[in-house]
């Protein structure tokens, strides 16, 4: 029997090295070209964020290719990973994800497979990419299709007996074993925080800096605060700031037209939905003069869109329409009325829709695509401009007393928010605490509790991005995921 036992455990073992040659470490790198198009840093250069992530999560990845093929290489250990990708994803059966301002959403996957093909696999299905092109280099290859279905098919679950005699790694103590090797927010803190506190204190002078510049233009324009559209570094910023303060130097006469505004250094320039002039960073100083010239149009062209508002608003039962900076890629003002026109013009053929005030306290955010209409979890009714009027009325009566629930609980969340970033600010002695727009209310008061209970003294001193994953910035924020295990 003990003789069976041994052939039949060499047999698998052959099996398993048969599958490690399937695929090679160059030709893993040849299919994984459409994941490494979509995450190369080299296209995030006005993103530092979200290069910085993708960065230093590619040299993991691509030490962890290296090492499944090195001879005689110890098991690897499970090893988590985390990049930015763009969302193009439309389908409207897709379940929510979070993406942030500037267009990306995070994806997080683990990669704890014995063979090259099926982390392969894994990357791709992760980030939502096609794996055809890896199926049919398989078959191009002339894999008999019993092979190709034990790759791709369902996994064989072997009794726990299996794994204790023949000495290989159980799968589902591994997904396990990859849980509890969460690192630890008190053990990466102590690991990073002197890496962090470095780069905190060179950036404190250029911190100095950037808050004098704004403070001394906002006072000389006499607009009312000057923000970025993208998470750059304090350095960027300073220089964007120089280049605005030199140009109001040669440009005094066009300078009046922004008195009172909110100017957001952007990719493009322009007035966006909100009234508020985009300055673009990749633009000469001959674009902006061009652009102050315009304002005028800008304004008025606001001008009518808030009246197309109020009347939109009228037909729907006073609901109000929204324009979430957090909720929605950036849309210029031009854009937003075209989107609002469509929307308006769908809803005067079959008027009334609803009784006068009926939706008054309820908000609408319109979506510039084909989905279905869906209740986002901070209480809006996301709804495309191209929506059905009837379908629009069924979906709004179907949904608008979850969506007063779901906004009164934003409410709460939001203050409950506020006073627990204070007191996280005050007890635990950081210099700032802040989160990123992919980050819920929700998410944020759970992890703000918990910093409350757990009394970590690394965060003296520090500034903390509550985020979805671990991370030192290039300024020195230590970012940590909201979830942190403790």
């Amino acid at each position: 029997m003990l003789r069976f036992l041994g052939r039949f455990c060499a047999g698998i073992a052959n099996h398993q090295i048969c599958r490690m040659s399937i695929l090679s470490v160059t030709e893993a790198v040849n299919a994984l070209r459409p994941f490494y198009f979509a995450v190369h840093p080299d296209f995030f250069g006005q993103y530092p964020r979200e290069r910085e992530v993708n960065e230093n999560s590619l040299k993991q990845l691509n030490s962890y290719l290296e090492c499944m093929q090195r001879p005689g290489q110890k098991p690897l250990q499970p090893t988590k990973l985390t990049f930015y990708i763009r969302d193009t994803s439309c389908d409207p059966n897709a379940p929510q994800r979070h993406v942030n301002t500037s267009g990306f959403r995070p994806v997080t996957f683990t990669l704890q497979s014995k063979d090259l093909l099926s982390v392969v696999v894994t990357i791709l299905k992760s980030c939502s990419l096609s794996t055809d092109h890896v199926q049919d280099s398989q078959i191009d290859r002339g894999l008999p299709e019993r092979t190709r279905n034990v790759l791709f098919g369902r996994p064989i679950k072997w009794d726990k007996t299996y794994y204790t005699v023949t000495g290989y790694r159980d799968p589902e103590e591994e997904l396990d074993c990859t849980v509890r090797m969460e690192p630890a927010l008190g053990l990466w803190l102590h690991k990073n925080r002197a890496t962090a506190s470095e780069k905190l204190t060179i950036s404190i002078p250029l911190r100095d800096e950037l808050n004098h510049l704004k403070t001394q233009l906002c006072q000389q324009l006499e607009i009312a605060d000057i923000r970025w559209q993208r998470s750059w570094g304090v350095a960027h910023r300073c220089s964007q700031l120089h280049s605005l303060a030199r140009f109001t130097q040669q440009n005094s006469p066009e300078l009046r037209n922004i008195k009172g505004c909110t100017l957001i250094f952007a990719d493009n320039s322009g007035m966006n939905a909100a009234g508020q002039i985009m300055l673009g960073t990749v633009d000469v100083h001959h674009h902006w003069t061009k652009l102050l010239e315009r304002l005028p149009i800008y304004y008025d062209l606001h001008s009518h869109l808030s009246v197309l508002k109020e009347r939109t608003s009228y037909l729907l039962g006073d609901v109000e329409l929204v324009y979430d900076e957090d909720l929605q890629p950036t849309i210029m003002v031009e854009d937003y009325y075209r989107m609002l026109k469509t929307f308006y013009q769908n809803l005067i053929v079959v008027q009334p829709l609803f009784h006068p005030r009926s939706l008054k306290g309820l908000q609408i955010i319109l979506e510039n695509d084909s989905s279905a209409p869906s209740l986002l979890k901070a209480g809006q009714l996301s709804i495309p401009v191209t929506c059905d009027p009837t379908t629009f009325q069924w979906f709004v009566l179907a949904h608008s007393q979850r969506a007063r629930t779901y906004l009164r609980r934003e409410e709460e969340l939001e203050r409950k928010q506020k006073t627990l970033i204070r007191d996280c600010i005050e007890r635990l002695g950081l210099k700032r605490l802040y989160k990123e727009p992919s980050v819920s209310s929700q998410q944020m008061v759970k992890c703000c509790q918990r910093l409350l209970e757990g009394h970590i003294s690394e965060l003296q001193g520090m500034h903390l991005c509550i985020s979805h994953f671990y991370t030192v910035l290039q300024d020195g924020d230590l970012c940590v995921p909201w979830d942190w295990k403790q």
